[in-house]
């Protein structure tokens, strides 16, 4: 099933043009509804990438003809890189707006709501019917219970808290040790103050029910926004932090920095596909960051100077901060085929549960990576090379994760019933959760002051 996977992704592309199809292949206008072949996948990621190139150089006129075109090829019902095109098309046209139009825009989205309830529905869902989120909660709570051995108060900061089933199954794993379980202490921060409410209720409840001394404190903020005097951290409190794919908003800033070029080459089979199908892309595999925001560096100092045992960290593993639009609109492909391609193979939701993780996450993703610009661009999502450097900086070291979390995280994805699912394990003690063998999220343990 891996090898048929593969090869889907790294087929070597035709090379017709739009014009010069063969008149077999049928005209796009007539394809809607059906599943395309594989020369038409081709043409529409060739469509994406002039067009893409013509957004760049704010040309409208053939920006516009590229869009005509992939919008009939586009749908948010068709195959993956069918679906994933309407987003990207959604996304052009935005930013063409903005950059052009910008009262148009403001008026066509004077109006705009938005709903919060439905991102949290999408978020969910897919925590329910996609393992990742789970299996990063998984490692993360192994990387705590064995950091935290022995000691008698542990302080949980949750930089993004949202789902309680984890620190609930936490809970139940700590009322089990031999020595007991530790006064718990969680600070969870979210900007949105009824999910704060609502984990507060269920983790409060839990741990009544496992008499276990508990305490939440409730940060309603963004990230980005977090006062460091709100963590009410206490003398004789060991600290550990998690983090699931929150940090890479604090990359954003206003001026971007130089970066220097390295050899580090991708190995990714779509990133291959792509590559063969649209080498005019300036593929941004190579390039890592000198240097970060000053909001970014501040935050991960202020963390270290807390002396966690441990920080756990899971983040996209894509470059999706790069300089220009073209590198994103490919790294987006890159990244996003493979996790529409997961859900195609999910048999327990329905089109619309797949069409509402798509739009409300994904495609809100994709939005944001390829419409907006400066701090608005907040889905800067960078692969833990840069995180490694990042976090070198300012005096953390990583922690080998151990082969019981690792044991334990590989039989859960066996448990789950779809072999697409694996983890890539690294030499250096971190793990990529993969979509076959395409890599999408890497989670790493940290230590403040700890070397190499």
């Amino acid at each position: 099933m891996a090898g048929a996977q593969d090869a889907r992704y790294s087929t070597t592309p035709s090379s017709s043009q739009w014009m010069s199809l063969s008149p077999g292949l049928g005209s796009p206008y007539t394809m809607i509804g059906t599943p395309l072949s594989e020369e038409w996948c081709m043409e529409l990621l060739r469509l994406i990438q002039e067009c893409g190139n013509h957004v760049a150089a704010s040309n409208m006129p053939n920006a516009n003809i590229r869009l005509e075109h992939i919008s009939c090829l586009a749908t948010a019902n068709g195959s993956p890189i069918q679906r994933i095109a309407a987003y990207v098309i959604e996304a052009f046209a935005e930013r063409m707006l903005k950059t052009k139009l910008p009262g148009l825009y403001n008026a066509f989205n004077s109006t705009k709501i938005s709903l919060v309830s439905e991102e949290n529905v999408a978020l969910r869902l897919f925590y329910n019917v996609c393992p990742f989120i789970k299996v990063a909660y998984l490692v993360t709570n192994q990387a705590i219970i064995e950091a935290m051995e022995g000691e008698k108060r542990v302080h949980i900061i949750d930089l993004y808290s949202f789902e309680p089933e984890q620190w609930i199954d936490l809970l139940h794993t700590f009322k089990a040790r031999p020595e007991g379980p530790p006064c718990l202490k969680i600070t969870g921060i979210h900007d949105q103050r009824v999910v704060l409410e609502q984990m507060a209720v269920r983790l409060m409840a839990e741990a009544s029910k496992l008499e276990i001394p508990f305490h939440f404190i409730p940060i309603v903020s963004k990230l980005e926004n977090v006062d460091a005097e709100s963590f009410c951290v206490n003398a004789g409190e060991a600290i550990a932090i998690s983090s699931a794919f929150q940090l890479h908003s604090l990359l954003a800033f206003e001026e971007e920095v130089p970066r220097r070029i390295s050899p580090v080459a991708s190995k990714r089979p779509l990133r291959k596909f792509i590559d063969e199908v649209s080498p005019g892309f300036t593929s941004p595999s190579s390039i890592l960051s000198t240097s970060f925001s000053p909001k970014m560096k501040n935050f991960l100092c202020f963390l270290g100077r807390l002396s966690p045992k441990v920080m756990v960290i899971a983040e996209q593993e894509a470059n999706h901060n790069g300089f220009s639009l073209t590198e994103r609109v490919k790294e987006a492909l890159d990244f996003y085929a493979p996790l529409f391609d997961c859900l195609d193979s999910i048999r327990s939701i329905t089109p619309m549960e797949r069409q509402i993780i798509e739009k409300m996450i994904f495609g809100e993703e994709i939005k944001n990576i390829i419409a907006c610009e400066g701090v608005e661009r907040k889905e800067r999502h960078e692969k833990l090379e840069k995180w490694i450097l990042r976090l070198e900086q300012v005096g953390f070291g990583w922690v080998k994760l151990s082969y019981y979390n690792i044991l334990h995280a590989r039989k859960y994805l066996q448990n789950y019933g779809n072999d697409g699912y694996n983890i890539k394990e690294e030499e250096d003690g971190y793990v990529v959760f993969c979509w076959h063998r395409c890599p999408l999220f890497s989670i790493s343990a940290w230590q403040f002051g700890r070397q190499k």
